[in-house]
């Protein structure tokens, strides 16, 4: 846990001396490191904790702590500042947790595992408030934003199960939702609606009151769909995929129905594990197997920055409300926090957005009113509207063609 000196722009491992790998767990699990390390262009924090894979790392509580899950069977509750587990949620499961969540306005976790188990745990007394076991694998879980109800999806027979969070109960069992493993599950911001994707390449929206689904959308990604986000109005959705690619959906105007989804191009080398929207929408991040996090733009949809310094996979990536943390979590057992505070002021950022020393000047979109930034290489008199309201008329979008493999 301690904070490793780690340049994140180099994907160099660290030397031996640094190394923790040979501590006892115990150890490592008592030793803090609340300093940034300065050495980086961007700082980073890293935490040592869990023995496997962290399949989960959540900023929460006003980016105060970090809620991570491992395939080693536990959960940690950090703290931002000291880099110290709060507790350590041993127990819990008998395989891998895949996911966890916290639930809104509560001090209460919810965590699924390959166990077929969900088990919600109260984050202050480490009491087992409700544990249900449903039928299969559960690969992943989401609460809605008023806290009343979780969704989590199982395998086999690509199952989604909505529950009541209070005690545990079934509402709503979908069968076959998917030809495919159901990756990820998400409640929309307004909580009528849960998302899903699959190993099926699909993108599924079904709807709580017509207890149907509503949107089926063949994503045209070449690959696995790992994750899906949805911005904070619940407008857009952003899909991550085994084919390096992600792809921004705009559900409101619906144009994805007849133009597809817009991919934001150039990202990663690897497969994409994971995105997460800020709550402002203003930037995306996104986790790959290349080892590396992306950052996005998305007045732009430029991508503005690749953090590196994890030895293996990036599982899961999340952002604090006001951008200026990311944390992710890794295959190579660790959970890392970026500090992005100031971001616009390294080289390469100012690179990208500049456009090769053009510079970059703000314009005021001429249907929503909203300041977005745009290369004045880009400026033009056709230029009068951010991304998101160009995304909304159709007369001007231009799909792109899918990636070569």
């Amino acid at each position: 846990m301690t904070t490793k000196k780690l340049d994140p722009l180099s994907v160099e491992k660290p030397t031996h001396g640094g190394e923790e790998a040979e501590k006892p767990e115990e150890e490592k699990r008592a030793a803090g490191g609340g300093e940034w390390s300065q050495e980086s262009q961007v700082p980073v924090k890293m935490l040592r904790g869990h023995s496997d894979t962290v399949t989960a790392a959540r900023l929460c509580f006003d980016n105060s702590r970090v809620l991570s899950c491992s395939s080693d069977r536990s959960a940690i509750l950090w703290d931002v500042e000291s880099c110290r587990p709060l507790k350590v949620f041993d127990g819990l499961h008998g395989r891998t947790i895949s996911e966890c969540t916290l639930i809104p306005n509560s001090n209460r976790m919810v965590t699924v595992s390959w166990d077929k188990k969900m088990v919600v745990t109260d984050l202050e007394t480490g009491q087992t408030l409700w544990k249900c076991k449903l039928g299969g694998l559960l690969t992943s879980c989401s609460s809605s934003s008023d806290g009343r109800l979780l969704v989590c999806t199982a395998e086999p027979k690509s199952s989604v199960y909505i529950i009541d969070s209070e005690d545990g109960k079934t509402l709503h069992h979908i069968s076959d939702h998917h030809r495919s493993t159901i990756t990820r599950c998400r409640f929309d911001p307004q909580s009528q609606r849960v998302a899903t994707v699959s190993a099926d390449r699909g993108i599924k929206l079904w709807d709580m009151k017509t207890r149907g689904t509503t949107v089926s959308i063949n994503s045209n990604h070449n690959n696995v769909v790992s994750d899906c986000c949805f911005t904070n109005n619940g407008h857009f959705l952003c899909t991550a995929s085994w084919d390096k690619s992600l792809k921004l959906w705009d559900l409101q105007a619906g144009g994805f129905r007849s133009h597809g989804g817009t991919l934001l191009q150039s990202g990663h080398e690897g497969s994409v594990s994971s995105c997460s929207f800020s709550v402002d929408a203003r930037l995306l991040v996104s986790g790959s197997y290349d080892r590396t996090v992306a950052l996005w733009d998305m007045s732009t949809l430029c991508q503005t920055l690749i953090l590196k310094g994890h030895s293996d996979w990036v599982t899961d990536v999340s952002v604090s409300a006001d951008r200026k943390l990311v944390a992710s979590a890794s295959k190579d057992k660790t959970v890392r926090l970026w500090n992005l505070e100031n971001m616009e002021e390294i080289p390469e950022v100012l690179e990208k957005i500049a456009a090769e020393g053009t510079g970059v000047q703000i314009l005021k979109c001429a249907q929503c009113g909203k300041p977005f930034p745009v290369s004045r290489l880009q400026t033009s008199d056709l230029l009068t509207q951010c991304v998101f309201c160009r995304l909304k008329s159709p007369s001007r979008y231009r799909p792109q063609p899918p990636p070569l493999l």
